[in-house]
């Protein structure tokens, strides 16, 4: 047998080699991960404001040359920090809209504000605990706790370095509690 690699091993290498110079002359901070790109930068001046205008641009351009197109019904301005003047910025002829939060990699970014991130983790962490209080007969801890920490615990740790870094403190402490023999 013989042949190339297709589907998920192929794809991401050659999109990360074709997206590989959108970052050339870009003056403020851009990230990229898979098929979202963020554009990030300081406008407590009015050079801060257009250094923005003139990266938006510049990818704009980068996306022409390279027959691509940006989402631009997907583009959102997140506007965080006190005193923001809250610029209006265009990706090519259309302004970009204004957003109160935005969704990163699974975290909800609420202007630095976690809380609401932290109402849906523990949301969905209940709504799991909710499938195996149902779901599963035997309530020994032997079954329960591989279910705990297999099924809802990803929920709760998702990024908890960003949104609650005591946390993890927490768990590794309940965690050595529970290994302890009992008396």
């Amino acid at each position: 047998m013989s042949g190339i690699p297709q589907g998920p091993v192929l794809g991401p290498v050659l999109l990360n080699i074709f997206v590989s110079d959108m970052d050339s002359r870009i003056e403020c901070t851009l990230s990229k991960f898979a098929d979202d790109t963020k554009l990030c930068g300081g406008v407590d001046t009015l050079e801060g404001r257009d250094a923005i205008q003139r990266d938006l641009d510049r990818l704009e351009r980068w996306a022409c040359v390279n027959l691509m197109k940006f989402s631009k019904a997907k583009c959102k301005v997140l506007h965080v920090g006190r005193g923001n003047p809250k610029h209006n910025y265009r990706l090519g002829g259309e302004w970009i809209d204004n957003s109160l939060e935005d969704k990163d990699l699974g975290v909800l970014v609420d202007k630095l504000n976690m809380t609401q991130q932290c109402v849906l983790a523990t949301q969905k962490a209940n709504h799991v605990l909710g499938h195996i209080k149902r779901s599963v007969t035997s309530k020994l801890r032997e079954v329960i706790l591989p279910l705990y920490s297999a099924l809802m615990r990803p929920h709760l740790e998702y990024c908890v370095q960003l949104w609650g870094p005591q946390y993890k403190k927490d768990i590794d402490l309940l965690e050595q509690v529970q290994r302890r023999p009992r008396r």
